[in-house]
């Protein structure tokens, strides 16, 4: 059933809380992966790049940038990225901090496979 899963303001209103994941998308069955992730001043992700996934991330709070291979854009609240999956990109809290929403498409679980299937032969 649908349902309210968690109150962004109440989460993201301490600009004093510490950084990393402040919510999780946890619900049996899903398809989607979600994280709220809220990162101190002037803190910094690294540069990384997402091979396998698109990611949407959404602002719910405070302000940063986005550095990409186009230059930096600025991370404002209300505002939504589309990072491509390949793209590469790092985040830098603003003054005030920054708290953002992630949304992709959930990873498959790891499966234990023979050798035969790796290697794309057909099991006998």
């Amino acid at each position: 059933m649908p349902r309210l899963l968690c109150d962004t303001r109440a989460l993201t209103g301490q600009t004093s809380a510490p950084g990393g994941a402040l919510w999780r998308l946890a619900e049996p069955g899903r398809q989607l992966d979600a994280n709220i992730v809220h990162l101190p001043p002037r803190e910094r992700v690294d540069t990384h790049a997402e091979p396998d996934l698109d990611v949407l991330l959404f602002v719910v709070a405070g302000d940063g940038v986005l550095g990409t291979a186009e230059g930096p854009q600025p991370l404002t609240e209300g505002a939504l990225h589309w990072l491509p999956h390949g793209s590469r990109r790092n985040l830098t809290a603003g003054d005030r901090g920054l708290s953002y929403l992630t949304v992709h498409r959930r990873r498959p679980g790891m499966r234990i496979r023979r050798r035969d299937e790796v290697a794309g032969q057909q099991p006998r």
